[in-house]
Parts: C-alpha cells; sequence; structure tokens
C-alpha cells in the first residue's frame, strides 16, 4: 500500500485547516463564507480545485481503477461535445471571429471533443485558449490535447480585451457564494450573513452577522429561509463584458430563473458539496477534499450582462438545446451504451431539465443571427 498516497488528503485538509484558522483571526474571528469558499476551493496547492486529487470521472473512488467525485457532461458521452461544437460553428462564423476560450476546461474532455468536431468540419479555430485556475489539471489537459497542441494555449487570467466564442460548463456554480438566512417570516424577519468562525477547541463552525445584504426577491412565508447570492458570478460576468469585443459566450450550468431560485418552497437554499459520487450540505467538514458548488440564478447572470452592455442571445434547458444544435443526428450511429448516455444529457429527470445554457453576446456581434441551440423551446422570456 503507498501510506503517501493515503496520507495526503488528510495533510493537505490539516494544511489548509490551519491556514483557514489564521484567516479566520486575521478578520476578527469571522468570514463571511464567499471567502471561505474561496479558500477551500482554490487556496494554492491545497483548495479542492488546486490540489492534486482526482475529481472528474463515472466511477468513484476505488471503482475499476478510477478515483472521481462527479461526473460532467463531457465525461459522460463525447457527443456532448461534439453537438456544441455545431453551435460554436455557427457562433464564429455569425460574429466573425476564430478563436476558442474556455473557461474551467477540467480534464479537457470537452476540449477535444469540440476540436476533434470543428476539424471533423473543416473549421478548426485559430486557437483555443484555457483559461484556469486549477494549474493542478493543466498536465492532464495537455496530454488530453496533444493531438490539438499546435492551437491550444493557457492563460491564468483573461487579457484586457479579446474577440472569440467563450464556452464555460459548469463553472458559474464553483464560483464563490455568500449565504443569508432570515431568522423569522417576511414580517419582521430578520437578515444575516453566514460565515464560519472557530469554536473554543479551533475547529470551524457556523456564525452569523447581521447585515444589509437582502436576495433580490422579498420571500413570502412565515419561515426561517436560507439561500445565497451571487456578487462573484455576477462580477466574472461584468468583466467579461468589458473585455470581450466581439463573439459570444455559452454558459452551461445546473441552476434556476430567480422566481424559481427564492421561491418560498426552497428554504434550505442550494449550496452542496460532492465526493466520491455522493452528496453532503457539510462544506465545513472534509475541507479540500470535496467540491462546494451552488446552483446558478440565471437571471442575475442575464441582468449583469445587461447592465454591462450584452446581450442575452437564448436561454433554455440542456436538453433542449442540444436537441436544437443537432444532438440526434450526431448520435445517429451510436449503439446502445452510448445512447443511454444520451438520455442522462437530454431526459428531463436527469440533466436535461436540470441543467440550462445561456448565450451572451456584445451588442455589435448580437445583430443579425439567432443561435441554433435556442431555435425551439427559448425561455429567455422567464427569466
Amino acid at each position: 500500500m503507498n501510506t503517501e498516497s493515503v496520507n495526503e488528503p488528510t495533510s493537505l485538509t490539516s494544511t489548509l485547516r490551519e491556514r483557514l484558522r489564521e484567516a479566520i483571526r486575521a478578520s476578527g474571528g469571522w468570514l463571511p463564507f464567499d471567502r471561505f469558499m474561496a479558500m477551500a476551493l482554490y487556496e494554492p496547492g491545497l483548495g479542492y480545485y488546486a490540489n492534486q486529487s482526482p475529481k472528474f470521472g463515472q466511477m468513484p473512488a476505488g471503482v475499476a481503477g478510477q478515483g472521481s467525485d462527479f461526473v460532467t457532461a463531457p465525461e459522460l458521452s463525447p457527443l456532448f461535445g461534439h453537438t456544441l461544437a455545431r453551435q460554436v460553428a455557427q457562433a464564429l462564423v455569425a460574429t466573425g471571429t476564430d478563436e476558442l476560450w474556455e473557461f474551467g476546461a477540467g480534464t479537457g474532455a470537452l476540449a477535444l471533443q469540440v476540436l476533434d468536431a470543428l476539424a471533423a468540419m473543416g473549421q478548426p479555430p485559430r486557437c483555443y485558449t484555457i483559461v484556469d485556475l486549477s494549474g493542478s489539471l493543466r498536465e492532464r489537459q495537455r496530454e488530453t490535447l496533444a493531438a490539438h497542441g499546435a492551437v491550444v494555449r493557457w492563460a491564468d487570467a483573461l487579457p484586457d480585451t479579446f474577440e472569440g466564442v467563450v464556452l464555460g460548463n459548469e463553472v458559474l456554480d464553483a464560483m464563490p457564494v455568500q449565504l443569508l438566512h432570515r431568522v423569522g417570516g417576511q414580517a419582521g424577519g430578520v437578515w444575516h450573513e453566514r460565515g464560519v468562525a472557530l469554536d473554543d477547541g479551533g475547529a470551524l463552525v457556523w456564525a452569523e452577522r447581521s447585515t444589509p445584504l437582502r436576495p433580490p426577491l422579498d420571500i413570502e412565508g412565515p419561515h426561517d429561509y436560507l439561500t445565497e447570492i451571487h456578487p462573484q458570478a455576477e462580477a466574472f460576468i461584468r468583466t467579461l463584458a468589458d473585455r470581450l469585443q466581439r463573439g459570444a459566450a455559452f454558459f452551461i450550468d445546473y441552476g434556476f430563473p430567480e422566481a424559481e431560485y427564492y421561491h418560498p418552497q426552497r428554504h434550505m437554499g442550494t449550496l452542496i458539496c460532492h465526493r466520491a459520487h455522493q452528496s453532503d450540505d457539510d462544506p465545513l467538514a472534509d475541507v479540500g477534499e470535496k467540491d462546494i458548488t451552488a446552483h446558478v440564478n440565471f437571471t442575475g447572470i442575464a441582468l449583469a450582462a445587461q447592465d454591462a452592455g450584452m446581450s442575452v442571445l437564448g436561454y433554455t434547458s440542456q436538453g433542449r438545446f442540444l436537441i436544437n444544435a443537432g444532438l440526434l443526428e450526431v448520435a445517429k450511429d451510436a449503439g446502445p451504451r452510448e445512447n443511454a448516455m444520451l438520455g442522462k444529457l437530454v431526459n428531463e429527470h436527469e440533466m436535461g431539465e436540470l441543467f440550462k445554457v445561456i448565450a451572451l453576446a456584445p451588442a455589435a456581434s448580437a445583430e443579425g443571427w439567432s443561435p441554433v441551440g435556442f431555435s425551439a423551446g427559448d425561455r429567455t422570456h422567464r427569466l
């Protein structure tokens, strides 16, 4: 048995916990949850997305030689990226650009699928830039994309200005959120921001402070209510709008429009952790060893884009988007196993309805075309 690999997660967790304790003490004994989440996920060398532990795959750790915590659509089926590439090809022509940019590229599976499909269409991009905070995944991406090494490059941040088609699959959900907790009902209830503190023994515990922050909607009901707001994701969209001079952006993630997100019945919020293909609701445990995510408020994303001068080109479910973009034609020769995986991508009780797709573009690139992925079942009016 390799004891070093067995002990490594414990060592990482211990070191990260101490780093968090230092941050809490330096902040006067209380750390807002968005700062805690940022450290838990992205602290250099220690955070979940910054350490070397395996994350993406169809099977949990110890099964069939894999070690993973969750599966994303590109790992389920290469036909996901092959179909998305049809939309990308249309967007490249419509916006007059020849570059692709992907945020949070994971294993590189989506990039490989899109690049393979575009090459088969005779429309390879001039370059494909991966912007990823996780340096630990870069080597794996490099191996995956070796066949396209001439066009793939990496960046740690966006340039001041750029052009091209932007992709982000399960990126927005991993951006740190703030937690708000209403104690009491709509009438007379008191809002608090939930953060992290230390108990007498130095363990991480929840702690709340009163706050002027509020969700974007008044939430009816006499009950306590826990939810999230998304200033970092919305700030990211504003930055994208400021720097993307020409092109379009497609974001695919799980989430809801605002009216559903802040529904009175969703009183426990959407924050969730993923590890070994199991979920839990305790981000303070096993910090650094599991993913922490929250569903996306797509209305907030759309409004942030519009306020920054971008247009919303479309918004719909993942299942509808893929079918519109030609999934059935792409999959016409698929076998039984592949068809089963495709079912997970489009069926309403699987990823097809929970996951949504939103497309954004600078005003100059929004005129004169309609993305094929929203040709039927567009839900922009519901944002």
